[in-house]
């Protein structure tokens, strides 16, 4: 190669683009997905925006990245049991109930609502997994005959994480291995396995009739 012909410009990789990925989650962390900037993660990396561009194209595929680094794949729980399932998806590391996994989600939170691009990165990449993981252990609980034919999948699944991340970001209430039990046993399954009344509304004896 002559002194005249540019040299390629090195790749962003292996230690130094864990480290940068790590800027960006803590630029994240500090000041949520909005107001981060390209600008701020080189300068919390101590890298130049230029070094980033070469990896990243913009701050949608360095979030994303960042956040899958941090996050571990999702493990299908196998207890033999429903309850059992969703008690290991749900709790523990990089389950809901892990308080990191709850800040990143609240960081990117606005983005999801107002950036078209980002939201569908974030629900692909992001969500996607746990959500056909979520997906899978009901779909095999039906398959052992815990649940009934008839229940509405694609309803009930989200249902779970709606209720706890309402109830942290609603209510301010950070969701727990005992309240994600508690929903399990008292809302989940119940309405998974309860049979449906067949004739409506008239089917319940009525107050005279369970006197006679």
């Amino acid at each position: 190669m002559t002194s005249t012909e540019p040299q390629a410009r090195p790749r962003v990789e292996g230690d130094r683009e864990q480290e940068i990925l790590r800027a960006a989650l803590r630029v994240l962390a500090e000041v949520g997905y909005d107001r981060l900037t390209m600008d701020a993660v080189a300068t919390e990396a101590r890298a130049s925006k230029a070094t980033l561009y070469r990896r990243w194209k913009d701050k949608v595929t360095l979030v994303i990245d960042a956040l899958l680094a941090e996050k571990e794949q999702p493990t299908l729980p196998d207890t033999g049991s429903l309850r059992g399932d969703l008690l290991g998806a749900f709790c523990g590391m990089g389950g809901i109930t892990d308080p990191r996994q709850l800040a990143t989600f609240s960081s990117v939170l606005t983005a999801v609502t107002r950036d078209p691009e980002f939201a569908e990165a974030f629900r692909t990449r992001v969500i996607g997994p746990k959500i056909a993981l979520t997906q899978r252990i009901y779909e095999r609980a039906r398959d052992r005959g815990e649940i009934r034919d008839d229940v509405d999948l694609e309803i009930l699944g989200p249902a779970l994480a709606g209720i706890l991340l309402h109830r942290f970001h609603v209510l301010g209430q950070p969701p727990t291995a005992e309240v994600v039990a508690r929903v399990v046993d008292q809302i989940i399954l119940p309405a998974a396995t309860s049979p449906t009344a067949s004739n409506g509304p008239s089917s319940r004896p009525t107050r005279q009739e369970s006197h006679d």
